[in-house]
């Protein structure tokens, strides 16, 4: 049996206020409730799966960095409002060269105007925005889909 893929969920700042910050926005599910979703999907899909979130820029860069170590195979990120200002998580993203898939709760492109740069679409192995909580496990699927046909 192949070892199975490693995927870190890493979510950044004010995520962990979901289900309380503007449910209206952000849906009513709490990252507890998110997380014990994508573990119960990525043991169905046979994946291990790690998650973490941090409101820190530094503990997101200490975090990926990390990832080398832990044999780490995909990224699925949330940089939240760091998605728009950090050249310093980019970089990290960057060094380590692991795959990921920038994920966004709001569709980023239907609300303010700051919101629709960012600084790690084109350095993603994809983008995902808009689907609320769904599109965490949309990510899982991808991943699944994308770590089955690389082992052909």
């Amino acid at each position: 049996m192949p070892n199975m893929a490693k995927i870190l969920v890493l979510q950044g700042p004010n995520l962990n206020l979901l289900g309380k910050r503007e449910p209206e926005l952000y849906g009513r599910t709490t990252l507890e409730q998110l997380h014990a979703k994508l573990k119960e999907q990525a043991r169905n899909l046979q994946l291990q799966l790690i998650c973490k979130q941090s409101n820190v820029e530094h503990e997101l860069i200490d975090a990926i960095h990390q990832s080398l170590n832990d044999g780490i195979d995909f990224i699925i990120f949330n940089p939240a409002a760091f998605t728009h200002t950090s050249i310093a998580l980019r970089d990290a993203l960057t060094a380590v060269a692991i795959p990921f898939i920038e994920v966004h709760i709001s569709n980023i492109f239907a609300r303010e105007t700051f919101r629709w740069e960012s600084y790690f679409s084109d350095i993603a192995l994809g983008t995902i925005s808009g689907f609320g909580a769904e599109g965490y496990t949309l990510a899982l699927s991808a991943i699944a889909t994308h770590n089955t046909s690389s082992m052909k």
